[in-house]
Formats: C-alpha cells, structure tokens, sequence
C-alpha cells in the first residue's frame, strides 16, 4: 500500500447519528484529514452539514458520490460508511474497486461472508478496511482494561456488562424496522460492541447461549430489541451480557468478580452524549467523567472509588491517521469484528427471537 502524502482526504456517506455524531465531529477535530465531502439525500441533514463543515461539497446520494470519483471531480483516499448495514457490502466493494480505504461502521455487515468477500477484497486490492469499534475507547472500558493489567482483582471469574436505555418510541430510524436478514436487532447491533469488548478483554470462546425476544411490534420486524448472551471463555472467565432497549430500570454498566476483589460501574460513556450536544473532542473537558458517577473496588469488605479513565474516541482516528500515513497497525482489525459476526450469527441460528 502506497503511503498518503499529505491531508487525508475524506468523505462521510451518511449524515443520521453515525455521521452526524460520531465520524464528522471527530474527522473535524484531527488535522491529518480533510472531510472533503458529506453525502445525504435529507434536507435538514444537509442544511446541518452545511452549517457546521461549510468547506465541505455536499454529495445527494451514493451513487451521485461515484459518479462524481470515476469523472474525477472530487479525488478521495478515504471513505467512511455511515451507512445501514444492509449496504455496506455493495458499498465497500465499489470503494474498494476505485482503490479507497474505508471505515465501515458497525454492524459491520449483515453475514459473515459479506464481511469475508470484503476483507478479501482488501487485501487484493491493496486497500485499508477496518470497522468503527469507538467502544473499545470508552472511559469506563478503560478503566476495565487497566484494573485487569494491574491485577487489581485477583483472576477472573465472571464479566457483567450491559448496555441498557428506556426508549419505547424506538429509534426513529432503520433500525426499528430492519429484520435479521438486514442486519437489524440488538445482538447485531450492541452486541457488535459487547461481544467485541468481552473478546478483547477474556479471548476467544468455547461455549455459548443467548435468550432474545421482541416484545413490540413483531409484524414490522423479526428483529431482537431484548437479549441476553452468555459466553464461556477458552480461559474459562463466564461472560454475560446484556442489550436491551426496553429497560425502564438500567442495571450496572460493569460488574466484575474476581478471586481477590469485585468492580462495578453504573451509567454510560458520556462521549456519544458530548458529541450529540457539539462538544468536540478540542474541549479541554472532553471524555472526563464526573466524580459522583465513577466505579467502585470492593475488597475484604472495603469499598475503594476508582477515578474513570478519560474516554478517547478521538484514538480510532488518531491510529487510523498513523496507519495511512506511516504505515502503523489499523485501530481495529476487521478480522475482529468478523469474528464476533460469526459468533453473532451462530448465537441466531441456534436460539430463535421470542414474540410476546
């Protein structure tokens, strides 16, 4: 792969909360990119692009993206798919075919062997494709990370780790009608990041069970929107996780136990709600957590407050920048996100989404 030279030059396709949120706020902030072009056919979603990133060409729609690379009126090195998941395939390949490197947000496609061609794909053309993780720079994951290098809690026994939120008028976009098939359902979507978490931090899996169920709506979609997942590590740490849209009462984001002492946190990231309101990553606050929020070791007894570590969704772009521009390791490996596709999709062939 031939090295950039120079500002990496960008587009977003997709400007709902994946693009909106999350890639233009944090492309903006990084000076090793240059978000050349935004693509949305909505209205209100361009006059919002335009307002915030008025150097940026705003593009209608995809294919009006492409038109406009094979005619050579925009030049890109980078494309970001903000996209649902049900495109990504098709999307990426034509990316991939015009010699771009990609972040594809997750879910990172719908089957495994989408996510197989793609790599592939990739590889042969020499191109970078690597799949928007952000959860792996959580605080709260961090802090995680770091008790369990420093051995804070003897070996591990059992990881608790949930994602949960009252919100019965649902998203208010693809996801409230999209089935398995298109990559719809909680367990694709938050379980693209739990899972991901449990496997970075415990290894690779032996055994596994999950307990989905819809309780709304089930003519719309055959999709999951309450789901359980337990995972046996070939370590033998016992992890369990929890997604659920529909929880009027949230239980602890982490729960650890461990041989020596235990870890809990209660309450989500707060980078996602930061970038919603327009903080930037350039705050001086920016990923810092309120005291009265952060989590609790408890050994022999003795509770002990643990400082959370500053959330840093900025360092996906930061390591995505190195590996373009010097040749460094990619933030996320997509073979990654492929392994917990498999895992996802064996949990679907096995344990059927149950309908009120």
């Amino acid at each position: 792969m031939a090295l950039i030279q120079g500002k990496i030059r960008t587009a977003v396709v997709g400007f709902g909360i994946s693009g909106q949120v999350f890639h233009a706020p944090l492309l903006a902030a990084d000076a090793h990119f240059a978000l050349d072009v935004i693509v949305t056919g909505d209205a209100e979603r361009r006059a919002q692009a335009r307002q915030r990133y008025p150097q940026a060409r705003l593009v209608a729609s995809w294919d009006a993206l492409l038109q406009l690379i094979d005619a050579g009126d925009v030049e890109l090195d980078l494309l970001v798919l903000g996209t649902p998941p049900q495109g990504h395939r098709t999307q990426a390949e034509a990316a991939i075919a015009r010699g771009l490197h990609l972040v594809i947000d997750k879910p990172f496609v719908p089957h495994s062997r989408d996510g197989e061609a793609l790599l592939a794909a990739a590889r042969a053309a020499g191109t970078l494709l690597t799949v928007f993780q952000n959860r792996r720079w959580d605080g709260d994951f961090l802090t995680v990370k770091k008790l369990l290098s420093q051995d804070a809690l003897g070996e591990i026994r059992t990881f608790e780790s949930r994602f949960e939120w009252w919100r019965p008028q649902g998203f208010g976009n693809w996801r409230d009608h999209a089935t398995i098939a298109e990559g719809g359902g909680l367990l694709l979507d938050l379980g693209s990041h739990l899972i991901d978490q449990a496997l970075q931090l415990f290894g690779p899996v032996a055994d596994s069970y999950a307990e989905l169920a819809r309780h709304t709506q089930p003519a719309l979609s055959d999709a999951d929107e309450d789901s359980f997942v337990s995972l046996l590590h070939v370590n033998g740490v016992r992890t369990r996780l929890w997604m659920n849209g529909l929880a009027a009462r949230q239980g602890p984001r982490f729960h650890l136990l461990g041989s020596q002492a235990g870890f809990s946190k209660w309450g989500l990231d707060n980078q996602e709600p930061a970038l919603a309101t327009g903080m930037t990553p350039l705050d001086a606050a920016w990923g810092l957590e309120e005291s009265s929020r952060w989590g609790t070791l408890t050994r022999n007894n003795q509770n002990r407050i643990i400082e959370t570590e500053r959330g840093d969704y900025p360092a996906f772009y930061r390591q995505l920048a190195n590996a373009l521009l010097e040749g460094a390791p990619l933030p996320v490996d997509a073979a990654d996100s492929l392994a917990a596709l498999r895992l996802i999709e064996d949990l679907h062939t096995r344990y059927a989404v149950r309908t009120a």
